[in-house]
């Protein structure tokens, strides 16, 4: 599932292409949806914007799409009308004179007022944004701390878009090998050193990923690494799908476990108990 950088990066490209514009064309696939085509046909995109995993398109009426990728789901950015040849199924394509955004594979989609925002299911629930630059080290830090998280495994707490919004499965175990914290752990468990960790971490991570497209390894080891001919895939990352492979940091090698069916990769010398 594409998690909060890589949200962002695809807000980033569709808002370029359609933001600021008038449609000429809107089209869902589902028949629920089809009444708000002519509500949205000929009106300007006045933004894209990325909340946590979600993505919302905002119209200058007052309505907004929302939708979430999900684990399948894929925007596209095409010169207008030009769909490229795939098996996917389209759920979406805003249009205008010069591009199409097209949204494939997405099931979650929702057409919403401004003033129906704040209470929908998913984004009235969302935590504080890892990418909204107005969100602190210390903000983050008193999340862990805060008695509604404070006893939770951090491996699900991790995932919970209700405690911090654009973290996912890659995030998460790349935050904990750089707080240095263990998989078992909890909130509650940790010292405030390892809090103030875990902190710096997940803010620092989820904004390096997006402004690097994905890199949350040391940034110098991965050019390093680069340079040596590894592949984008292996230096990537600190830990997350590395099994079986040394710990750039230790040596150690690096292991794989399952958590709730969602892979999750750590060092066992790094992240001792």
């Amino acid at each position: 599932m594409p998690e909060g950088p890589e949200i962002q990066l695809a807000a980033d490209e569709v808002a370029a292409a359609i933001a600021g514009r008038p449609t000429t064309a809107v089209s869902f696939a589902f028949d629920a949806l089809k009444k708000y085509e002519p509500i949205l046909t000929g009106v300007e995109v006045t933004a894209v914007q990325a909340r946590g995993k979600a993505m919302l398109t905002r119209f200058a009426n007052g309505y907004n799409i929302y939708s979430h990728n999900q684990l399948y789901g894929i925007w596209l950015v095409r010169d207008a009308h030009d769909y490229p040849e795939t098996k996917r199924q389209l759920r979406l394509a805003i249009h205008n004179e010069q591009k199409s955004a097209l949204l494939y594979s997405a099931s979650d989609i929702a057409v919403l007022q401004d003033g129906e925002l704040d209470s929908h299911p998913f984004l009235s629930k969302l935590g504080p944004d890892l990418l909204d630059e107005s969100v602190t080290v210390q903000q983050v830090a008193e999340r862990f701390t805060a008695d509604q998280f404070r006893r939770r495994r951090l491996t699900s707490l991790l995932l919970d878009q209700g405690f911090l919004a654009g973290l996912g499965n890659y995030l998460r175990s790349e935050v904990l090998f750089v707080a240095r914290v263990h998989p078992s752990l909890r909130p509650l468990d940790c010292s405030d050193e390892q809090i103030g960790a875990l902190a710096e971490a997940a803010v620092a991570l989820t904004r390096q990923s997006y402004q690097t497209r994905g890199i949350t390894n040391d940034l110098a080891l991965a050019e390093k690494l680069k340079a040596e001919g590894q592949s984008y895939r292996d230096y990537r990352f600190w830990v997350f799908n590395r099994d079986g492979r040394p710990c750039y940091n230790c040596g150690t090698v690096v292991i794989k476990d399952r958590i709730g069916g969602r892979r999750l990769y750590y060092c066992p010398t790094c992240q001792e108990k």
